[in-house]
């Protein structure tokens, strides 16, 4: 594992080992993307070489698959194991309900995918992204648009109460393009009293792909602290 980690990286760390507690042998494994969820993918990958962990992990990214590689997690598709047993990521910000807000790293909808086809979805985060309310603290919701509809998705949006911003590469000249060949609308709606309903709403605006609203798919969430790891647990029915 990292060493020599700030202390919220050691935070995330501390949480990701709680959540590949999760896994056992034989299992299929989704393996979320993004920097937090690279602890896991890591403490998996040294799992397998101290236990002989026999395990498949699905990534839901590009980086995710490099880094899985890398770790010697052998890998596998929805296409040949379609169901799922535990799926592990991170989250931009939890509430208390286990609502979530994910897509900063891009790859939302592959999470979404695959947090769907899982039997248990773990979250794991530090203490700075637990909220009252999604979209507090001036937070984004990211929505992967195909490219084709970027002005319609604005304009449409906006009527919904949103601020949507193309999201710019770093790097690059242009817009950010997911895995998927989409391009993502950062968007600002303030805080969010009803998530479930605006997601609706977004969703059913042609050209939108998926949104970075995760409701009623999370069953724990580990968060890190200083000292200790919180769980947070609300198993789906």
């Amino acid at each position: 594992m990292t060493a020599n980690l700030d202390p919220i990286q050691e935070a995330k760390q501390k949480a990701a080992l709680e959540a590949v507690k999760h896994v056992k042998d034989g299992f299929i494994v989704g393996l979320g993307s993004g920097s937090t969820a690279a602890f896991a993918i890591e403490a998996l990958g040294e799992r397998i070489k101290r236990e002989n962990l026999r395990i498949m992990g699905i990534p839901t990214s590009y980086q995710a698959f490099l880094l899985a590689v890398k770790c010697g997690i052998p890998i596998t598709t929805l296409d040949e194991h379609p169901e799922i047993n535990v799926t592990i990521d991170g989250a931009d910000q939890v509430t208390p309900e286990l609502n979530l807000i994910k897509g900063m790293g891009a790859a939302m909808a592959r999470e979404k995918i695959v947090a769907a086809a899982s039997k248990l979805n773990i979250i794991i985060a530090d203490e700075q992204k637990k909220v009252k309310l999604l979209g507090e603290n001036n937070q984004v919701v990211p929505i992967e648009v195909l490219p084709f509809a970027i002005s319609l998705v604005e304009r449409k949006i906006a009527a919904v109460g949103g601020k949507p911003t193309v999201r710019e590469g770093k790097g690059k000249l242009g817009p950010v393009i997911t895995d998927n060949g989409n391009a993502i609308l950062d968007t600002y709606f303030g805080e969010i009293q009803n998530p479930a309903e605006l997601e609706v709403k977004v969703k059913m605006i042609p050209g939108v792909v998926e949104t970075g609203f995760f409701v009623g798919l999370t069953d724990i969430v580990y968060v890190g602290t200083s000292g200790a790891v919180e769980k947070i647990e609300k198993l789906r029915k």
